[in-house]
């Protein structure tokens, strides 16, 4: 296992984001964002946004992160889009990981939906 490092002005982010961030960079998902929806939504307090280049790297970073977490303790409330590869959610309740493939990632634009929340470009530390 890789034990990537996300920048270290994100370190005041909970652990359990931190690790789901370095997960995502293990996995080399590209275009790594976190969202910050606090005080902007009830429903969470962060989005972790990915993309893989293909339907099979979506699912292998999904697969990644949930085995990851798990061994960790942390188990998702819900799951989406597991076998597909197109668009994978997985809730943490605090934080949900949305892993794109790169069209789908287009066409929904959660970015831009979101657009009034503080994002973090996210890549491994030097």
């Amino acid at each position: 296992m890789n034990d990537t490092a996300v920048a270290a002005s994100l370190a005041d982010l909970p652990a359990p984001v931190q690790r789901a961030a370095e997960l995502l960079l293990d996995r080399k998902a590209q275009d790594v964002v976190l969202l910050d929806l606090r005080g902007l939504s009830t429903a969470t307090d962060f989005f972790l946004i990915a993309s893989g280049r293909s339907d099979t790297h979506v699912s292998a970073i999904a697969d990644h992160v949930l085995e990851e977490l798990r061994r960790a303790g942390a188990r998702p409330v819900g799951t989406e889009g597991l076998r597909a590869g197109r668009w994978v959610l997985l809730d943490y309740f605090d934080f949900v990981i949305h892993v794109f493939h790169p069209d789908a990632r287009d066409f929904y634009q959660l970015e831009r939906l979101w657009g009034d929340a503080p994002h973090h470009a996210l890549a491994p530390a030097a």
